[in-house]
């Protein structure tokens, strides 16, 4: 079941939660719509439910090529999985997972018989079916999501929503489930789009990431062309680390390397921290003059923060432990910074 957002606009009172929003998801994909808080992104995907409807004129929902846009949420066949799990405390993990199936009309409702084995199908699918008589006070944090998420398949929904399904989760549990989520999505191939504010969690198991902004889509594209190819500079600093500096401080090393002749001395230049070399700064060669503030050696990755020398900005740079023990450096030491890959939005600089 594809989806489409066609120009959605939606306003509360004097704020534009949305404006002019256009989305297309492909059926079967896992899609995030991925922001910072207040960028509409979870407007947008309760429109798509039908829990909310854009601005009268302002646009349309498709699924599938039809228009769902004043169709309620009961009639849009639509599974919503809240942050907070919406479970009933008073009742079982059987008994939340069936809720769906019993609430329907007595024509459409499965037999008793249908309805268990749908249940405990779901259970077995999401990997619970041993806590069926629990309730949800016995269950962990992740648990208690995969029981909403049951619930929610449970009336076999044409699209799959997720709203922020693991804000509420500690780091661990957050990672492991979402890790989860893609192996389920590819066993189930249901249209999904999750709403998140966590640029790793995005990256990392959506097939596409749309990226908001202030009410409106900055980019939208795979994991790997969002991060490489950003798209705009708020798309630069949201995903991941990155420096900015200053194209006056930049030029000289640019220069130094002969690629300093069309730098545009009033603009900004944005360098990942893993894209920038360090060397010894009696070594001699082209680059920045720094000094070492601070290194941080816990983890996979050390981090050296650097004050340069002209301009006295401070520049972040990731470098691998062995990188670092060969450097042998140590605080208020000189260096030497070269960048490998740098961009700006005039042009891009490969160093």
């Amino acid at each position: 079941m594809s989806i489409e957002a066609h120009g959605i606009t939606k306003a509360f009172g004097a704020f534009a939660a949305l404006n002019g929003v256009d989305v297309n998801v492909p059926k079967g994909k896992l899609v995030a719509l991925l922001g910072p808080s207040g960028s509409g992104k979870t407007t947008l995907l309760r429109i798509i439910a039908g829990l909310e409807f854009p601005d009268p004129g302002s646009g349309r929902v498709l699924f599938h090529g039809e228009d769902v846009t004043d169709l309620p949420a009961g009639k849009r066949r639509v599974g919503f999985v809240f942050q907070h799990y919406a479970l009933f405390r008073h009742m079982t993990v059987f008994e939340n997972v069936a809720f769906g199936l019993r609430v329907r009309r007595h024509r459409d409702r499965p037999s008793r018989e249908g309805i268990a084995e749908r249940v405990h199908h779901l259970l077995q699918l999401v990997q619970l079916e041993g806590l069926a008589g629990r309730y949800p006070s016995q269950l962990s944090g992740g648990q208690r999501q995969r029981v909403a998420l049951a619930r929610a398949l449970a009336v076999e929904p044409k699209v799959l929503l997720l709203d922020e399904p693991f804000g509420a989760l500690d780091a661990r549990v957050r990672k492991d489930l979402r890790r989860w989520l893609r192996r389920f999505h590819d066993e189930i191939h249901i249209t999904t789009i999750f709403v998140t504010h966590d640029q790793e969690e995005a990256l990392e198991i959506a097939d596409q990431v749309v990226i908001m902004n202030q009410g409106r889509v900055e980019q939208v594209g795979t994991p790997q062309e969002v991060y490489d190819r950003p798209a705009t500079p708020f798309v630069y600093q949201f995903l991941g680390n990155v420096n900015v500096l200053r194209a006056p401080a930049l030029a000289v090393a640019l220069a130094q390397t002969g690629h300093g002749a069309e730098q545009n001395p009033d603009g900004l230049i944005y360098v990942r921290p893993h894209d920038i070399e360090l060397t010894p700064h009696d070594a001699g060669g082209d680059g920045l003059s720094a000094v070492v503030r601070h290194i941080h050696a816990a983890g996979p990755q050390a981090r050296v923060l650097l004050e340069q020398i002209q301009s006295r900005e401070h520049v972040e740079v990731e470098i691998s432990r062995s990188e670092l023990s060969d450097l042998g450096l140590k605080v208020n030491d000189l260096v030497r910074i070269r960048l490998r890959m740098a961009h700006s939005f005039e042009e891009d600089y490969a160093i």
